[in-house]
């Protein structure tokens, strides 16, 4: 009972920046690998990519499966963050939009590198889904009433169903190398334009 609170006083102490930062490099480094040769594919791999020894990695991450979670979430974690930024530096509310979607079909594109053992038995993937939603939904509606506010879109555009419009379009692609989903979501986004 002590050593288990220990641990818990110990997670909630934050990190330091660079240790941070050091996490994040590790994280974009397997999710690149993830995609290029699965989530099978060895630590060392991820190491090389990360330009850490796999030491490190297990360090952080004692099992593949917390380096999974973790790659997920850093990924919608940045995605969440990129809405209300682009929202503030970007030209137009519906090129924020535009943006965020191009950013949304790479965490897509991603995904699938994981749809396996994310929809695998093992209950630590199971959170996730619902982690993805009641980040992502409210931070694509924020994006879609600024442009609809704007007059650049229609109004009354539902965020899920967009998220799943995309990932849907994403999916369509399967082994077809001539399929290009990203244009396939550009014309979906386009089709949001609010009539001149």
């Amino acid at each position: 009972m002590g050593g288990s609170q220990q641990g818990t006083s110990g997670a909630s102490k934050p990190k330091r920046a660079d240790a941070r930062r050091n996490e994040g490099v590790l994280l974009d480094a397997a999710a690149a690998v993830f995609v290029a040769s699965g989530v099978e594919a060895p630590i060392r791999d991820i190491a090389a990519e990360a330009g850490v020894g796999t030491a490190t990695i297990y360090r952080h991450f004692p099992t593949r499966a917390d380096l999974i979670v973790a790659v997920y979430r850093h990924q919608v974690e940045a995605l969440a963050e990129a809405g209300p930024s682009l929202l503030v530096t970007g030209p137009s509310p519906y090129d924020a939009l535009a943006r965020w979607i191009d950013l949304f079909v790479n965490f897509v594109v991603t995904k699938q590198g994981l749809a396996t053992v994310l929809q695998s038995d093992d209950p630590c993937f199971d959170p996730l889904h619902s982690y993805f939603v009641e980040r992502l939904v409210p931070v694509c509606g924020q994006l879609l009433d600024a442009a609809a506010a704007s007059g650049e879109i229609r109004p009354g555009m539902d965020a899920y169903s967009l998220m799943r419009g995309v990932g849907g379009l994403c999916a369509g692609a399967g082994g077809n190398r001539g399929y290009d989903a990203r244009q396939m979501v550009e014309l979906l986004v386009a089709g949001l334009r609010q009539a001149a």
